[in-house]
């Protein structure tokens, strides 16, 4: 089932090394995976089309870097996008979450961890489009289905925006999504609105846990946004 899988599953390698690209090639073909690979943002672009299910994104592009590469598709494409990048620092770190990028993986990186984070999204979106009822802890369910939260049995009313940013978040534990993301994900890139509206949908989300008793499960991450705490 796995190996099956692993050959239905396309991956965009996007970097202008031509070494990186034959050697991570290699790697992945080898796992089973069906592998396309660009030099430039231009030609990633064209790549995108064929919908790829996870993306491995250089940051140091010429032309277009990976970040802009990355503000530019998200509109498009809801895969994981993994930066391939030397830069380390916080600040390089918080653009690439607000550009939409989902991991990062240092320069040079070790290819078996390399595999293990792929598999490790990969089997995170497999699970969020196929979403049941999930149980967080002992006391709190989610019931996607059903659209409905539940503490210790209890059911918590949510408006329907406010269990959609739930739903985002909750099947992405860990990750951090900011509130322009949000907004875009939950309204639409249509919708007209401001994503400091998602500032006061998380307070009422958390006033009606804690009016139920329930600990707060979204973090602030300051100067990025929020995400879902693991349990």
């Amino acid at each position: 089932m796995e190996k099956h899988r692993r050959h239905t599953t396309k991956i965009l390698i996007v970097d202008d090394e031509p070494d990186l690209r034959k050697l991570l090639t290699d790697y992945l073909e080898i796992n089973g995976y069906v592998v396309m690979a660009a030099q430039n943002s231009h030609e990633a672009i064209r790549q995108i089309e064929e919908h790829p299910d996870l993306i491995l994104l250089d940051i140091n592009m010429p032309e277009m870097d990976g970040l802009e590469l990355c503000r530019k598709i998200r509109n498009f494409i809801s895969c994981p996008i993994l930066f391939l990048t030397a830069r380390v620092e916080d600040t390089d770190k918080i653009s690439g979450f607000r550009a939409g990028g989902d991991d990062y993986i240092q320069k040079p990186f070790s290819i078996h961890e390399l595999g293990a984070r792929i598999e490790a999204h990969l089997r995170r979106e497999i699970r969020s489009q196929h979403k049941t009822s999930v149980k967080f802890s002992e006391d709190l369910v989610i019931d996607y289905s059903a659209r409905a939260l539940y503490f210790r049995d209890e059911r918590i009313p949510l408006a329907k925006k406010e269990f959609d940013i739930i739903e985002l978040l909750s099947t992405h534990p860990g990750m951090v999504f900011d509130k322009e993301r949000i907004f875009e994900k939950v309204w639409g890139i249509d919708d007209e609105g401001d994503s400091a509206v998602i500032v006061e949908h998380v307070r009422k989300i958390r006033y009606k846990l804690k009016e139920h008793g329930c600990d707060d499960r979204i973090e602030t991450v300051w100067g990025v946004g929020y995400r879902w705490r693991k349990s």
